[in-house]
């Protein structure tokens, strides 16, 4: 085989044939623990060049689902086909296809950002002629180049997860994972990191799959699943997401919270709920319901909030609660399952 230094097409070359139209292919996908099902069954494909996510709450089986296609786990039922080979029994192949950042950092933080990447090329077989070009390439698409003999232990967080995304695609992948890319990095931070990962879509023909719980996150993507309790519960566009629920939120706080919750279904026939410390609920055009809502309501009403659907609107939608408080409920319930597991080595 001819390699040209500093080609991406060499590069890809090492990596096998991709995928002409679903570069993932996910069917019947089912991961246990023991009796907890992390993930349920689910089904979805990726095409080829796509920004897709997984949007939803910690423990919502996103970080499971990405490790199977990563084969870092394997699936206890069910398929999972990524650049046109099979995760389970095709591992190696899936490996040289993929690049993935990882929710915690797996740089070598005594060694220089070069000695990191040189590292992960000699693993990744690239060609001795095309490491140098790809690596500059690479560093200079995340704005590291000037840095590259600093010690990783001197970069800041952002600066470190910008790296690890130039170690992802120092081999040119065909797909890149990002778990959770900008969890723990501050709001500034997370947009410049986004900034830079907008532009290597520019750049690259790579297929993107991300998992979040930033909802400015997933509007970035150009699907999402929304994904709750290890199962897919919509799959679209972000636009069409929120297009699919076509009514406001509106939230009041007011003197009697509970009473506010009977009274709306008394008197409007609406469903409310506590949301966010507010009372919570759906209606089409709200800036219109409000003056009935003060007109006719009996509970003196503090304070009132209407906002056009969004993405978090569209997950409590579908899912009856807030990614915040969906969040909150699986750290009780980890909770819960610790005191369990301590009772019962007393």
């Amino acid at each position: 085989m001819t390699v040209r230094a500093g080609s991406d097409s060499a590069v890809r070359q090492l990596n096998g044939s991709g995928s002409a139209d679903s570069v993932i292919s996910v069917t019947g996908l089912v991961k246990r623990y023991g009796e907890v099902e992390a993930v349920r069954g689910i089904d979805f494909e990726v095409a080829r060049g796509e920004t897709f996510g997984f949007l939803g709450p910690n423990g919502a089986g996103k970080t499971t689902t990405i490790k199977i296609l990563c084969t870092l786990a394997d699936a206890t039922a069910g398929q999972a086909v990524v650049a046109g080979h099979d995760a389970r029994t095709d591992r190696d192949a899936v490996r040289r296809n993929i690049g993935l950042v990882f929710q915690d950092t797996t740089l070598d933080t005594y060694l220089t950002a070069e000695q990191n990447l040189r590292f992960h090329a000699e693993l990744y077989g690239v060609p001795k002629s095309a490491v140098m070009p790809r690596m500059r390439q690479v560093m200079d698409m995340v704005g590291l180049w000037e840095r590259r003999d600093s010690l990783v232990s001197t970069y800041s967080g952002g600066m470190q997860r910008r790296l690890e995304i130039a170690r992802g695609l120092l081999h040119a992948p065909h797909v890149l994972f990002l778990d959770e890319p900008t969890v723990g990095l501050d709001p500034q931070t997370r947009s410049s990191i986004w900034t830079y990962i907008n532009d290597l879509k520019k750049r690259e023909d790579i297929t993107i799959f991300l998992t979040t719980h930033y909802m400015d996150e997933a509007e970035h993507c150009d699907r999402i699943g929304i994904i709750d309790h290890g199962k897919i519960v919509a799959i679209d566009t972000p636009e069409a997401l929120k297009a699919s629920i076509g009514k406001d939120r509106v939230q009041i706080q007011t003197a009697d919270d509970p009473a506010a919750i009977r009274a709306l279904a008394d008197v409007f026939g609406i469903e409310a709920a506590m949301h966010d410390g507010a009372v919570t609920f759906s209606v089409a055009s709200g800036e219109q319901f409000v003056p009935r809502l003060f007109g006719e309501f009996s509970v003196p009403i503090r304070s009132v909030s209407v906002s056009r659907p969004s993405l978090d609107d569209v997950f409590m939608s579908y899912t009856g609660t807030t990614i915040r408080d969906a969040e909150g409920s699986g750290v009780d319930a980890l909770r819960q399952m610790a005191q369990r597991w301590r009772a019962g080595r007393r």
